[in-house]
């Protein structure tokens, strides 16, 4: 109860937090079901997020998509109108909705006006607990979540997979190191069981964050506290730990992007190494530096490549640095050479300190305007949820201000020092070449008809 009125109190003085859109007012049910409410600016309109605690990464390679095809299922229907009735329900209250499976969470989407909230959150319940699961439903859902995997996956798509010639060179690097699945995973296999025992298991109140961004009305922590109280806490279950690094790969790797063609696309990356404090606040500063001295060398400098960048990406458990370039297919030698000299040249020098504060300065000044409206606030508090600690989320700004030279110098002599791996993606062949096998097949079947030719003519001996 106390936590009730709190809630009332906190959503009555919206002129004094609005602003602060670190400062969230969270709390959690008594059902275990987490709480975070913020009146924001744009009046008649709220952004809504249940994040559910289960993802692809909680499920075995064979099984990975349990918890998309659930979301689907979901959207099944609540009643004997099915589908199309469940949406028109939404449409009748002026909101619109989607979910998404993430490899760490299932998040439902909602944007609604805000005279409707209550009705559109109580929808949203219902789909929750009264959707039910049916063999017609679930043949509908697996040829849906087919469809947006890239439709059938054919047995020439799984040898392609097979000979490592059906991924990103990123996602290629991980397949190899065993932190990603070698094959796409296929819905056709799953029942009705193991999808009743996902829900069963992880929909939860205890495993869920609900967010509430927007004109909150003053009597919605009463509202949610008596419909969505009602929902049943379970045992909580266990995640799978995270894949680390496992195998062994080739440090350099020229990988097949299709048959024909004259661009090429250069790729080095090397994990990231683990620091006790502010690892990523350091190492997006890093991102940064990498990027624009990878744009001075491989664009203004040498006119290589017209986007290079830098990227960070995390498989499983471990995350990647990456520098990228887009080349033409006889630019590669001389692209790789420029990178060795950037890299050797960053081991020498370390950072330029007048660019290190430069862009320093340039990614604190970005998180004055990074978060605009209500929708972007709710999406912002979904994907920081685990920095969230006694009413406030950790401000950015505060953080990428306690990063020193120093220890970003640290940072990138410990990245470097790595040999990392070297992946060019390009076509089988180039375009000249092409031609030049053209003419020389043609070459060689004109020189054999010349030669049929001659021995026909030729008398027979006598």
């Amino acid at each position: 109860m106390r936590c009730l009125l709190f809630a009332c109190l906190f959503l009555g003085s919206f002129p004094l937090f609005a602003l602060d859109r670190f400062q969230v007012e969270g709390y959690t049910l008594p059902n275990g079901l987490q709480l975070l409410l913020k009146p924001g600016t744009e009046r008649g309109h709220v952004a809504i997020r249940l994040v559910i605690g289960v993802g692809l990464d909680d499920f075995s390679c064979e099984d990975k998509e349990l918890p998309h095809l659930l979301e689907h299922l979901l959207f099944s229907g609540i009643d004997a109108t099915g589908e199309g009735g469940l949406e028109e329900r939404m449409q009748a209250l002026g909101g619109e909705w989607n979910a998404f499976t993430s490899n760490a969470d299932t998040t439902f989407v909602i944007e609604a006006p805000a005279k409707n909230q209550r009705k559109v959150l109580d929808l949203l319940l219902a789909l929750l607990s009264q959707t039910r699961i049916d063999d017609n439903a679930i043949k509908a859902a697996k040829q849906v979540v087919e469809r947006e995997d890239g439709g059938h996956y054919t047995r020439l798509q799984r040898w392609l997979d097979r000979q490592d010639l059906g991924h990103t060179a990123s996602n290629q690097l991980a397949v190899e190191l065993g932190l990603k699945c070698p094959e796409r995973a296929e819905v056709d296999h799953l029942t009705r069981e193991q999808l009743e025992k996902v829900r069963k298991l992880w929909y939860a109140p205890n495993n869920m964050t609900l967010i509430v961004v927007g004109d909150l009305e003053r009597l919605l922590p009463a509202y949610l506290e008596r419909a969505w109280g009602e929902l049943e806490a379970v045992d909580p279950s266990d995640h799978l730990p995270l894949p680390e690094i496992q195998t062994r790969a080739a440090h350099e790797r020229t990988l097949s992007s299709g048959f024909v063609g004259g661009g090429a696309k250069l790729h080095w990356l090397v994990p990231e190494p683990v620091m006790e404090d502010q690892h990523d606040e350091t190492f997006d500063l890093l991102k940064d530096y990498l990027d624009w001295a990878l744009y001075r060398q491989m664009r203004l400098v040498h006119s290589l490549s017209y986007g290079p960048s830098a990227e960070r990406e995390l498989f499983g458990g471990v995350g990647f640095m990456s520098l990228n370039a887009d080349l033409e297919r006889d630019d590669v030698p001389q692209a790789e050479q420029v990178l060795e000299e950037l890299k050797a040249q960053l081991l020498k020098d370390g950072l330029d300190a007048d660019t290190f504060n430069r862009l320093k300065q340039a990614a604190i000044a970005r998180q004055a305007w990074a978060v605009q409206g209500n929708s972007a606030l709710a999406d912002y508090y979904w994907s920081a949820l685990g920095e969230y600690e006694g009413g406030r989320f950790t401000n950015p700004a505060r953080e990428l201000q306690g990063v020193t030279l120093e220890e970003a110098n640290k940072a990138l002599r410990e990245l470097l020092l790595q040999p990392g791996y070297l992946r060019i993606e390009k076509p089988l062949m180039g375009d000249d070449q092409l031609i030049w096998t053209i003419v020389g097949v043609f070459g060689l079947l004109l020189l054999g008809l010349l030669g049929w030719r001659l021995h026909r003519r030729t008398p027979p001996p006598v």
